[in-house]
């Protein structure tokens, strides 16, 4: 059955129905399936390509490595007491061995390999693990560039190596291209996942810009936000950030490229003549969205979007073609961003590309392509490079000279993207009109 008949009834409209989200218990067994896939056939895969045949991720309750929050079982909300994880691969007989130096299993996933009774230290059992397999690596997270794969706390990382013995501390190494790697994958059930996930953001983002929500002259930008708020919630799900709603008027110069991402969005009413825009994100089943669209308010003597926005608009989209079109696996977000400002801006456009991974966490782990206040590049984490099955938040902006408003507008796009072997696509389509606002 395909994931998206799982998901999501038919939505009739703008309008999202509650009931077109997952009761949480068949959330939980969707979940568990994805993870099973994941740590039986897509993670022997990874430490193949990283050379790490162990993996050892140690956390505490509610000081979760950030690796380990997503390796947990649905039932399980945070790890318990000390857990530790040991992954073990043996690519001569392809298997992989899956330990919890804990009194339980984690989940049906992760079997318990620690006998209390039989050895009451529980690092001196982590330590008869990695003996009996003798690993030629053993991968530890911890990372200079990346935060989500620098997991490992001070405290254990110490007691880790004062546990081992001399010729296993000496293989310890960095798992950070492994975390990446597990942290920026997605499987072909996550792509499903992904593209109906896509469609319910745009659905919400469709319903706050319309009259349904919006009334000028009385509704605000954070009448909006919050609308959007409640909408998550009241569907039984979570944004994984504060929603924004800001506005470009004919009579307000354009805040500099630093300040509108610097400071927080002003409050204001919502005018007809208005373009709107928003950047809106949302969480379900351990994925994220990231999402940023334009609307226009149109004025009584208007019926469509004048041509002068929808002509600025199309530049929006130009630059996100001369973006995607960079992208090769093995190049870096560094390599990829330079050569996609240098062909926009060979068109003549004004272009500005903050491309981030986007999946198991929204601002996730993998290739950043340029920030907003970087667009020379960005060392460490833009020189990682790109790996196919792998989403991105194609977020970057243009800025266009309105002759009919004698000023500079700036068109704020972001929706998310995949690439895979077959090349570059949205993961669910992405805009291409202004949407227009009667009332």
């Amino acid at each position: 059955m395909r994931i998206a008949s799982l998901l999501f009834c038919l939505i009739l409209l703008s309008n999202v129905s509650a009931q077109s989200i997952l009761p949480e218990r068949d959330r939980a067994q969707l979940k568990n399936e994805i993870l099973a896939e994941r740590f039986n056939v897509l993670l022997p895969q990874l430490m193949d390509r990283t050379g790490i045949d162990m993996w050892v991720l140690i956390s505490r309750e509610y000081n979760e490595d950030p690796v380990m929050k997503t390796m947990l079982p649905a039932t399980w909300l945070n790890a318990r007491r000390r857990t530790m994880l040991v992954f073990y691969r043996n690519k001569a007989e392809n298997t992989i061995d899956k330990l919890a130096v804990a009194r339980y299993d984690v989940g049906e996933n992760i079997s318990s390999a620690w006998d209390k009774e039989a050895e009451p230290d529980q690092w001196k059992r982590l330590v008869q693990l990695i003996s009996e397999r003798n690993p030629q690596k053993i991968g530890i997270n911890i990372s200079d560039d990346f935060g989500i794969a620098d997991g490992l706390v001070a405290t254990d990382h110490q007691l880790l190596k004062e546990a081992l013995p001399e010729n296993l501390e000496n293989k310890l190494v960095s798992a950070e291209n492994l975390a990446v790697a597990w942290i920026e994958t997605r499987t072909q059930k996550e792509i499903g996942i992904m593209e109906d996930l896509v469609q319910l953001t745009h659905d919400v983002i469709a319903e706050a810009f319309s009259s349904e929500v919006i009334t000028p002259g009385k509704t605000s930008t954070d009448d909006v936000v919050w609308w959007m708020r409640q909408k998550v919630t009241d569907l039984g799900l979570e944004t994984w950030f504060h929603p924004t709603i800001d506005i470009q008027r004919s009579d307000e110069a354009l805040k500099s490229h630093i300040e509108s991402f610097s400071k927080q969005k002003e409050k204001k009413v919502i005018l007809p003549g208005d373009l709107l825009h928003c950047d809106f994100g949302i969480t379900y089943l351990g994925l994220n969205t990231d999402c940023q669209q334009h609307a226009y308010v149109l004025r009584q003597n208007e019926t469509e979007v004048p041509a002068f926005l929808s002509e600025a608009f199309a530049t929006g989209n130009r630059v996100q073609d001369a973006f995607t079109a960079q992208f090769e696996t093995g190049k870096s977000g560094n390599q990829i961003l330079l050569a996609a400002l240098s062909k926009a801006k060979s068109e003549g456009l004004r272009p500005s590309i903050y491309t981030h991974p986007l999946g198991l966490y929204g601002h996730s782990a993998g290739p950043t392509i340029g920030m907003w206040d970087s667009q020379g590049g960005v060392p460490g984490t833009g020189d990682y490079p790109l790996y196919p099955n792998t989403a991105y938040a194609i977020e970057l902006n243009n800025t266009v000279f309105v002759s009919e408003w004698k000023k500079d507008v700036r068109i704020m796009l972001e929706e998310a993207g995949l690439w895979t072997e077959n090349g570059f696509r949205y993961v669910n389509k992405r805009q291409e009109k202004i949407r227009p606002i009667s009332y």
